[in-house]
């Protein structure tokens, strides 16, 4: 069982924990400051080869930072739309028939259920994603919509100085239509602007049109460049 780690490659910091629980490939991060340079890069893949990983993907990355992985053999395998609210107009938080609430332990397999209902194999979350996700930025808030008793969505929204970030938007396809995507991105707007946020960002890939529809809709505009997923096969001849 492998754990996230931090490997010190040259002179920077990437993360790397296993992808969706699959842990003979890696999820490598440059963690927050650091823009990697092609040797760096090189370092790392084989420390995570070093570890018995057989393939890497990178977390979602913008257009600057994409170029030098591709320098060293990362391919593109999902492309994303990068979105931006500037927290004017913010959605209701509420929806008819639902109530939200703190997420607690407790409710973490409903989550994932449900998670695993909203999105395709390649983004589902297993648990280690879904801890990553709330661990991403210094101050988090994982909350939970309840329909009679069940969890039917979730959202975990993060800030970090200036800029928050939503983490993660799930709702389960059963109760799609039902205004609870509204209200919990009403909820993670509301939240980040207590925080003395500025301006919130969402990413989403390029393929799932309700996402995307619905933050437009809620007031959030595309950025002219978005992110995209990287990976690498370690079992490749000459890796």
């Amino acid at each position: 069982m492998r754990r996230a780690e931090t490997l010190i490659a040259s002179d920077a910091r990437v993360r790397i924990v296993p992808w969706r629980g699959n842990h003979s490939v890696a999820l490598l991060s440059p963690t927050p400051g650091h823009q990697l340079r092609p040797e760096t890069i090189h370092e790392a893949v084989a420390q995570a080869k070093n570890r018995g990983y057989q393939q890497i993907f990178t977390s979602a990355l913008a257009i600057e930072e994409q170029m030098a992985f591709e320098k060293c053999g990362f391919k593109k395998v999902e492309e994303l739309h990068l979105l931006h609210h500037d927290l004017v107009g913010i959605p209701s938080s509420s929806a008819h028939g639902m109530k939200m609430r703190r997420g607690r332990t407790a409710d973490i397999e409903a989550v994932l259920q449900l998670d695993g209902r909203a999105f395709d194999g390649f983004w589902r979350f297993d648990r280690a994603a879904l801890f990553d996700a709330r661990d991403a930025t210094p101050r988090s808030r994982f909350r939970v919509a309840v329909v009679d008793g069940k969890v039917v969505g979730y959202h975990i929204t993060g800030a970090a100085g200036p800029m928050g970030y939503l983490q993660r938007l799930a709702v389960d396809p059963d109760f799609h239509g039902r205004g609870i995507g509204t209200a919990l991105v009403g909820d993670a707007l509301s939240w980040c602007i207590r925080r003395h946020c500025e301006r919130v960002m969402v990413n989403t890939q390029i393929s799932n049109e309700r996402a995307y529809a619905l933050y437009l809709h809620l007031g959030f505009e595309t950025e002219p460049v978005g992110l995209a997923v990287l990976a690498l096969s370690l079992l490749d001849e000459g890796q």
